[in-house]
């Protein structure tokens, strides 16, 4: 399956209770192994971790090309309006450098307890459908009218609209269940799944054709929607029949399977190991590329 993307290969990073130079060390080694992203969790209610737009400001500054993104950005602790300017203002900083990954929330008694709205998976989905809308409102500065938004979760009566991004930031959209995927296909640039939170490989296939129906049904091409993949896994010196644990040729192949049987067209890797991210970003990102590009010729 090809939805089109050019092949994206980045980080999660997530050490928690680490030092400010441990975070830069690991985002500097992404970019120097020739990483695309560098992405990063958005939990406000956890002490253990830096605040993800304080310190993705701080990182776009000491970084030149790695993109930056939310892993996903928490909605229910940042209300859409101020999210949309401050991810155009980072993308304004950075030279674009953005991408916003967008969660509908899940943690909801650490919600709750930082002075969030505690809402229903339903409730979480609908609110998360009237947040892009309110985020795209704010970045359409073509639109010379004040932006008016009477929905059930966000109202805005009469916003400025703007900044402009520097780029079309894309929206990429952690999505499991069949209204957030139907969401993602009619509203998303993105889809931004877990491997560990998959049961199989088979999930995204079916996921695929919710998205592509959905938007289908919307009126977009199901290729305006890029398939990103949250993975993790091991080196080691064998091959073994396990996903994701052998030598980088292993990884490679099984990469590259499955973005020719899935159009999954970004891996992030998560993980503190800066050996890892170096040897994913220099020899299993090139041969994976080479591998698809291959069969696909």
């Amino acid at each position: 399956m090809d939805y089109g993307h050019d092949l994206l290969f980045g980080s999660f990073i997530t050490p928690a209770n680490a030092s400010p130079d441990t975070v830069v060390e690991l985002t500097q080694v992404s970019e120097t192994a020739g990483l695309d992203l560098a992405t990063f969790q958005d939990h406000p209610y956890q002490p253990a971790f830096f605040d993800t737009w304080t310190l993705m400001s701080y990182l776009a500054a000491r970084t030149e090309r790695i993109r930056l993104v939310p892993n996903v950005t928490n909605l229910p602790l940042r209300p859409p309006a101020v999210l949309a300017r401050a991810a155009a203002s980072l993308d304004l900083l950075s030279g674009g450098r953005l991408e916003l990954g967008l969660g509908a929330g899940g943690f909801w008694d650490a919600i709750e307890a930082m002075g969030g709205r505690r809402l229903t998976p339903g409730q979480s989905v609908d609110a998360l459908d009237e947040a892009i809308d309110v985020i795209r409102g704010i970045w359409d500065v073509s639109d010379r009218s004040r932006l008016v938004v009477d929905g059930q979760y966000y109202q805005l009566d009469g916003a400025k609209r703007g900044p402009a991004p520097a780029h079309d930031i894309g929206i990429w959209i952690g999505a499991y269940k069949p209204r957030m995927l139907r969401l993602t296909g009619s509203k998303g640039d993105g889809w931004l799944p877990s491997l560990g939170y998959l049961k199989s490989l088979d999930e995204i296939a079916q996921g695929n054709t919710i998205i592509d129906d959905a938007a289908s049904a919307a009126g977009r091409d199901p290729r305006a929607v890029r398939r990103v993949l949250n993975i993790n896994g091991r080196l080691a010196a064998e091959r073994s029949s396990r996903l994701l644990v052998g030598p980088p040729e292993q990884w490679a192949e099984q990469l590259a399977a499955i973005t020719l049987q899935y159009g999954v067209s970004a891996y992030i890797l998560g993980g503190d190991d800066p050996a890892l991210l170096t040897v994913f970003g220099q020899q299993i990102a090139p041969a994976v590329r080479e591998l698809v590009a291959a069969e696909r010729a």
